[in-house]
């Protein structure tokens, strides 16, 4: 199933954790809608400007995928409002500063990278255009760090 012109259910689903201890990673209608609503406003306008394919690394996650991961309840990611990515050939500082300056997000956040250009990775999420903060924060090995 198709989310956007260039995401699929599948991608955004896809979790070693679930399939290494068989846990369900689907969403459910609402979650699945704020899958769609990440992927048309964040996600595919940054495939448009850089003009190659995205790496997900982290999309949906069910609450029990999340809890199995160590994260928070809260996490967007349980919502379907939150995805970790990277674009390979595209260093994650200038992705992070170019979504910041041209994507509508609720959250920015360029984790753990070191200045190497394939370090980390960059954490986007959405909620709803009237809702969403962008709140930009950098997290290293010292904390974390708002810009």
């Amino acid at each position: 199933m198709k989310l956007s012109p260039h995401f699929s259910l599948d991608e955004m689903i896809k979790s070693q954790t679930a399939l290494r201890k068989g846990l369900d990673n689907n969403p459910d209608t609402d979650q699945l809608e704020a899958m769609v609503n990440l992927c048309e406003h964040v996600l595919e306008p940054i495939r448009k400007h850089w003009s190659r394919p995205i790496i997900v690394s982290s999309g949906f996650r069910a609450l029990a995928v999340n809890r199995a991961i160590g994260s928070k309840d809260t996490s967007q990611h349980a919502k379907g409002e939150a995805a970790d990515i990277e674009i390979p050939g595209i260093d994650n500082l200038d992705l992070y500063h170019w979504a910041g300056q041209n994507v509508e997000f609720d959250q920015l956040i360029l984790e753990y990278y070191s200045g190497e250009p394939a370090s980390g990775w960059v954490h986007v999420s959405h909620v709803s255009r009237e809702a969403n903060r962008r709140e930009r924060l950098r997290i290293d090995k010292s904390g974390v760090h708002r810009d």
